[in-house]
């Protein structure tokens, strides 16, 4: 579940970087199959917060 969170925050800093068009020619590709996320990257980043948080109460030792 860590694993999903990092993929998940890493996604996030790419949703940010296309929204504000810092990636180049891939920022409006990339917006167009997520725009709500372009707009709000903090959604996906929240669902990375919160799968880290489940993959620490969840794992066993």
């Amino acid at each position: 579940m860590h694993f999903v969170a990092g993929a998940l925050v890493v996604l996030s800093g790419i949703l940010y970087a296309a929204g504000n068009n810092d990636i180049g020619e891939y920022g409006p590709t990339i917006c167009s199959y997520g725009g709500t996320f372009c707009d709000h990257p903090s959604y996906v980043f929240v669902g990375a917060v919160l799968a880290a948080l489940w993959g620490t109460f969840v794992s066993i030792r």
